[in-house]
This record gives structure tokens, C-alpha cells and sequence, in this order.
């Protein structure tokens, strides 16, 4: 293969096999249901009550050539980098000034958490904003993740992905950039600014940890809020960090079940649309429901299960160190207050150039997909002084 078929960014339209859908109906029909649970509600985990309605929903009621065809009103490509299938959307905005804004999902997301967003950040205009806000968008698919397709070797952690962003950007052409990311997409973001801190303008993110300080000083200039976002995120993480544990240990075992149920598969996502979101009782109150499937789509037409689980093992077994000094970076924050890792400024500007802190008043984890208009109005509002 000559260097220019290596490096060619390719057109891509997606276009499911109706067999692979046939395959879906029938697994669902099939399913082997276990017992209900013994404790109330979701306390040991997604109630088979809850499950059962919402994969017959799926099998039913759902329908995945009109989410095919939202998806394909973006434009998308692929792409090989370091040996990895890459999968993007590259939408250019149609005002000449615009900045180019490279946007990076974590797990359980995808693309389709930016699919609301992707209008008013690159055709502001159209949404009553000023075109002077205008960003060109690129979004890709984290390797072996959806559309990306599952990985072929290892070693792709958190240090190999922000190289390969870098790359993705040189080929199309950007050499001055703006960069998004929540859950992996901050640790990738905050690497990217690092790898290549003169073409990186700018970061915003949406998930930033912060945790108890050790020096007794710093402690000590805590405030009572500060300490109660801490001891929030401390008491929960034992047991909210099942699913972390397991995927950074034993990914290969749980991907034999997830790849071959999509119950399964949906049970281990949608957990987490509960668990992180902005919602009460469901998590379709926080996320339209078809928009909640399409995720989960994503990850059971391209058996990423195991290769997407895999990122958090990598994470475990570094193959490169991570870049070792921060670079002054202007970064912002937008808090979202049902996130359940909220940073706590004052031990965020000891780590990072902060020059925005905006406390959002509702949604969570997977704010692009439940705020659309808040995340759309903080991106914008930050990089106004970067253009």
C-alpha cells in the first residue's frame, strides 16, 4: 500500500445490512431473562421490569433506518492512523472565519451525543446566534469504539489516541485548533493540548476530576462546598465503579456476553445513562429514548464492546508515559451540577491555566446529549477570545 492510500480520508456513509437487523430482532425474541432483583428499584442494578419494556420498545417500536439516516445528514469519513480504523464527522461551518473545534466522546457515548450540537456550533446563524461563533466540527469516533470499529492490537491509551487526534487534524488541514472533551474526551483533550501546545488554542471540558488534597495547607482553604463535592464523588465511587473495575481488569471475559446479548450490552449502557444523568426515576428523562438506543446501537452493529471496554485496561497498562508537563493552556470548565465527579475550582487552578468556570444549572455527565443548548452556549462563550 503506497503512502497516499494510508493516509487517504475517505467518504463514508452508514448503510446496516437489513441481516444484521434480522440478527437483532432475533436475539432479542430469544432472550433468556434471569430473576428479578431482590432490592428495590436500581440498587442492584437495571430493574428486569424496567428492561424488559424498554427492549421490547427496541424491538418494536424503534426504528433504526430513520436514526441511519439523521446520522447520515452529517458528513462523515474514515480513515487509517498508527494502523487504527478512524470514523469521523467533519462539518464545515459555512462562515469563512470559523474555528475548527476537534470534539472527543468517553464511554459509554459516541458520536451521537454531539448530534444537537452540531447545528449551532457550525451554522450559528440558522440558530439566532452571531456568525462570528461559528465553528468548523470534527467529531470522531475514539478507536475501537462504534464506528471506528473494534481495535486490532493494544496499546491504545489515552497518550496513542491524543497522537492520532493531532494527526486526524493535520490531515485536514488545521494547524490552529480548538479542542472539547468529557469523560475519556477530557484525559485525550487535556493530552492533546500537551502533545502539540502550538496548534491547541484553547480547551473546554466538561469533566474534569479533582480529588482531596494532601497538603494540609491547601486543605485547610477548603470550603464546606468544596469538601462536600469531594466527599460526594469519595462515597460514591466504590460502588459506582463496578463496571470501571471490570473493565480494567477482565474487558476480554465481559465482551464473550455483551457482544453476544443485546440485552446485555444495553443493560451495562443504559445503567450509566441512569446512574450520570440529570433524570429521576429513568434515564429517558434526561434522554430521549430513541436517542438512548442509537447510542447503543452503535456499539452492538460494530461488536465494540469488548475493544471500547478495552480503553479502560489500557488505561491500567500504559504503553507510552503521558506527556510529563502541562502546558499553560487557556483551559475552561463547564460544571454540570448532576455530574457526579464535580471539580472544585480551587484545586483546579493549581493543575491547569483555568480562565473559565461556568456552574451550569442542570444536566450531567453526557452533557452535550441533555443540555444541547447550555453546553452550545458555554463553548461558545469561551472561545469568543481565542478566535
Amino acid at each position: 500500500m503506497n503512502e497516499d492510500a494510508r493516509t487517504a480520508v475517505r467518504p463514508f456513509r452508514l448503510d446496516i445490512p437489513q441481516a444484521a437487523l434480522d440478527d437483532l430482532a432475533a436475539r432479542l425474541d430469544a432472550t433468556r431473562w434471569p430473576a428479578e432483583s431482590t432490592a428495590p428499584g436500581w440498587a442492584q442494578g437495571v430493574p428486569s421490569t424496567y428492561l424488559s419494556e424498554l427492549a421490547a420498545y427496541w424491538r418494536s417500536t424503534y426504528n433504526w433506518r430513520e436514526q441511519e439516516a439523521q446520522l447520515n445528514r452529517f458528513p462523515q469519513f474514515t480513515t487509517v492512523i498508527d494502523g487504527a480504523d478512524i470514523h469521523f464527522l467533519h462539518v464545515r461551518s459555512p462562515e469563512p472565519d470559523a474555528l475548527p473545534l476537534l470534539i472527543t466522546h468517553g464511554w459509554p457515548g459516541s458520536v451521537v451525543e454531539f448530534l444537537d450540537v452540531i447545528g449551532p456550533l457550525t451554522d450559528p446563524r440558522s440558530h439566532r446566534a452571531a456568525s462570528t461563533d461559528a465553528f468548523d466540527v470534527v467529531i470522531p469516533s475514539l478507536p475501537g469504539y462504534g464506528l471506528s470499529g473494534p481495535t486490532r492490537e493494544g496499546g491504545w491509551d489515552v497518550p496513542r489516541v491524543a497522537g492520532a487526534w493531532a494527526e486526524l487534524m493535520r490531515r485536514l488541514g488545521y494547524r490552529r485548533y480548538g479542542a472539547q472533551g468529557g469523560d475519556w474526551g477530557h484525559a485525550i483533550t487535556l493530552e492533546l493540548a500537551a502533545l502539540v501546545p502550538e496548534q491547541v488554542v484553547a480547551i473546554h471540558l466538561n469533566t474534569l476530576l479533582t480529588l482531596p488534597p494532601d497538603d494540609p495547607a491547601v486543605a485547610a482553604g477548603l470550603t464546606d462546598e468544596d469538601w462536600a463535592r469531594l466527599n460526594r464523588f469519595l462515597d460514591a465511587e466504590p460502588e459506582m465503579s463496578g463496571y470501571a473495575k471490570i473493565q480494567g481488569t477482565r474487558p476480554q471475559t465481559l465482551a464473550y456476553a455483551l457482544t453476544d446479548s443485546p440485552v446485555g450490552q444495553l443493560a451495562w449502557i443504559v445503567e450509566k445513562f441512569k446512574e450520570w444523568t440529570d433524570s429521576g426515576d429513568l434515564p429517558e428523562e434526561a434522554i430521549a429514548r430513541d436517542r438512548l438506543l442509537t447510542n447503543v446501537m452503535l456499539y452492538w452493529l460494530t461488536a465494540t464492546a469488548g475493544s471500547s471496554a478495552r480503553h479502560y485496561w489500557e488505561a491500567a497498562h500504559p504503553s507510552r508515559p503521558a506527556c510529563a508537563t502541562r502546558p499553560a493552556t487557556p483551559t475552561g470548565i463547564a460544571v454540570f451540577p448532576a455530574d457526579l465527579a464535580r471539580p472544585v475550582r480551587r484545586l483546579a487552578e493549581r493543575d491547569h491555566h483555568i480562565v473559565h468556570w461556568t456552574e451550569l444549572p442542570r444536566g450531567g455527565h453526557f452533557a452535550a446529549m441533555e443540555q444541547p443548548d447550555l453546553f452550545t452556549a458555554d463553548v461558545r462563550s469561551f472561545f469568543r477570545r481565542f478566535r
